[in-house]
């Protein structure tokens, strides 16, 4: 039975470590708990069986009287690791999940413990200098000749995206935007959000947007165009040819934003950064952190060669930015994002840059998309299975030589169900492919094989009667 409980401790303040300590053994060992009860990289049984065990954690939700801290998170945080797609098992391939550093989870707690709200001074008076300081020099990676360079953080590839529709509109208009069909769905959904026209589509028959192609759709157009390429597409992880495409914006008179959500943290490496020759000659660049920086969600950026780009986004109101208080001194920060209420997701940024550095990162990079080649000379090396094509990123495609899409497809969902391996898919060239993702840099040639033999199994399984 309930019984009623003291009045709860507050996480900030000089107390509120005490107040944390036992309640984070409680936290780390039900995490724990529910790792091992799950066994694997996704729960077995599917959405009915997760669905059932999370009632029964739960339920009930609103009791008369409070069950106490510690139960409550044990019993809930236990039933959400048991019943999690855990992205540190090597076996869960599917997405850009990437399994978060454990630097840079102990920063986002710290993060939660202050809670401050990005939208004034003072609310976050340390914060915000430090997210002024990493954006700046995050932007230089990316702009190292830029006027100005500066970023905004974002919720993920999204938000950035939009902002970067809107950034163009509110310079020229409604802008005709152009891209390739590997785009991000979120370039399309923006422009219909921010009601500009629909955006025309070159067709990409090699994977990425082709030169000649792109010539001929500006070539036709007229009024402000800007086209919109990729480094790393969700399906393929191809990057767009970016020094032909920026040349081709210049002539043309376009604007370029590049969507590099998933590639951009190549630029930590030395061996891998050539590929993103040109993304400096953009208009604007996504990057995801939280996809292969290894960050907790979220973790998005939104650069640009000089900060006075940012200037459409200015927004004033009088009870956070009062023009006596930004004149006395004090940072306006509202024009640092469309949101309003936000945390400062720059700490655990600027942890992981600090600790790791440049070369730690470029490490961590290399060694993933090195992990995608082994994966690919696994599957060549494997009869009865067909590789898409060699990486370029950390994305691999495959699948079954002699099974149907229909075969493929249901090789997925019994491995999803049974929680065995956590594959993704991608349709291109009128076939249906099995997509690994590969994000973790821990993973061992033992598991990449692993991952292949749970495929190469229920294709026998899968083909008898059980």
């Amino acid at each position: 039975m309930s019984t009623p409980q003291p009045d709860p401790a507050l996480a900030g303040g000089t107390a509120g470590p005490d107040a944390l300590r036992p309640l984070l053994a409680v936290v780390l060992d039900a995490l724990h708990d529910g790792a091992a009860e799950r066994g694997g990289p996704l729960p077995a049984g599917g959405p009915e069986a997760v669905a059932a065990r999370v009632r029964e954690a739960a339920e009930p939700l609103l009791p008369e009287l409070g069950t106490g801290a510690e139960e409550a998170l044990r019993s809930l945080v236990h039933a959400l690791a048991q019943g999690a797609a855990d992205p540190a098992d090597p076996l869960c391939a599917a997405h850009l999940h990437t399994p978060p550093l454990a630097l840079a989870v102990a920063a986002d707690l710290a993060v939660s413990a202050l809670n401050p709200s990005m939208d004034s001074w003072d609310q976050a008076p340390a914060a915000s200098e430090l997210e002024a300081a990493v954006t700046r020099t995050l932007a230089a990676e990316i702009y190292p000749s830029g006027t100005d360079p500066d970023a905004l953080v974002t919720t993920g590839g999204t938000e950035s995206n939009q902002l970067a529709l809107l950034l163009a509109r509110e310079r020229h208009g409604a802008v005709q935007v152009v891209c390739g069909a590997g785009t991000h769905h979120s370039v399309h959904r923006a422009a219909w959000l921010l009601g500009l026209p629909e955006p025309m589509t070159v067709p990409t028959p090699s994977g990425t947007l082709d030169p000649a192609a792109l010539d001929d759709a500006l070539t036709g157009l007229s009024g402000p165009l800007l086209v919109v390429a990729t480094a790393g597409t969700t399906d393929t992880g191809r990057i767009d040819p970016l020094p032909e495409i920026a040349g081709l914006c210049e002539r043309h008179g376009a604007e370029l934003h590049v969507d590099a959500a998933y590639g951009g943290p190549l630029l930590f490496s030395a061996d891998l950064r050539s590929l993103l020759n040109g993304l400096d000659r953009a208009h604007s660049v996504t990057v995801d952190l939280h996809k292969m920086g290894w960050q907790p969600v979220a973790a998005g950026l939104i650069a640009v060669p000089d900060r006075s780009r940012l200037a459409p986004l200015g927004h004033t109101a009088d009870y956070l930015n009062a023009d006596d208080d930004t004149e006395a001194g004090l940072p306006d920060l509202l024009g640092r994002s469309l949101r309003t209420t936000r945390r400062p997701d720059i700490l655990k940024i600027a942890v992981t840059l600090r600790a790791l550095g440049r070369t730690g990162l470029g490490a961590l990079v290399d060694r993933t998309c090195a992990a995608a080649h082994q994966f690919a000379d696994l599957i060549e090396k494997t009869p009865g299975l067909e590789l898409y094509e060699r990486p370029t990123l950390s994305t691999v495609l495959f699948r079954p030589v002699a099974a149907t899409d229909e075969r493929t497809a249901r090789i997925r969902r019994t491995l999803l169900a049974e929680g065995r391996a956590v594959l993704g898919r991608a349709r291109t060239k009128d076939r249906l492919w099995l997509k690994a993702t590969l994000l973790n840099p821990h993973a061992t040639p033992g598991d990449l094989a692993a991952l292949i033999q749970e495929v190469l199994t229920e294709l026998v399984e899968g083909s008898t009667p059980r």
